[in-house]
Parts: structure tokens; sequence; C-alpha cells
């Protein structure tokens, strides 16, 4: 399934818009990875652990808006995707991550 920010596929046509379709992940960072990108922040560089828990989330994210497309008909494309993240929780302990586009069916 092609997946893309843009509102059109070039050299395709889109033959049915079949509707917004949402993908999301809330995760939980532990208290390992906290302290971690703390030392990380105080002696600079990059937090690997927080980043493969971005790319986790994004990811599964991507994929559950992609099988939601499918369940409403979508053959072939997402367009117009748009990626979002949100710290939530108490102590911005929890990552969101919703994904979102239209599901389409090509010609």
């Amino acid at each position: 399934m092609i997946l893309t920010t843009t509102p059109t596929i070039e050299g395709r046509t889109i033959a049915e818009y079949k509707g917004v379709v949402f993908g999301e992940v809330i995760s939980g960072v532990n208290f390992i990875r906290d302290f971690a990108a703390s030392i990380r922040n105080f002696i600079g560089g990059r937090s690997g652990s927080y980043e493969e828990e971005l790319i986790k989330a994004r990811t599964q994210a991507m994929q559950e808006m992609e099988d939601r497309a499918r369940q409403k008909g979508a053959d072939a494309a997402v367009v117009g995707i748009d990626i979002d993240y949100e710290v939530l929780g108490e102590n911005g302990g929890m990552l969101m991550v919703t994904a979102s586009g239209t599901a389409v069916k090509l010609a």
C-alpha cells in the first residue's frame, strides 16, 4: 500500500475516497529510559532509547492506520498523511503518536 503525505499520487488517479483513517499508539517510557535520558541531557548526545521508542510507536501507528484503510476498502493508498506526537501523563511519561490520512481506491 502506498502511504504518502501528498494529496495525490503522481501518475495515478484516485477513483474513490473511502474516508479518513487513524492509527494511534500510546506507549509508556520506563524509569531506566528516563534515567539514561537524564544522563544524556547532562553530558550531551542523543538518547537512543527514546529514539527507539519513538520509531517503534510511529511504525505501529502507521501500520494501524494502514490496517484500518484496508478495512474501509482502500486497495492501494492512504494520502494526505499527518503524524502528530504528544507527551501525556502526570509526569510526561507517556508518548502518544497519531497518524491520520485519507484511505483511497486507485483507478
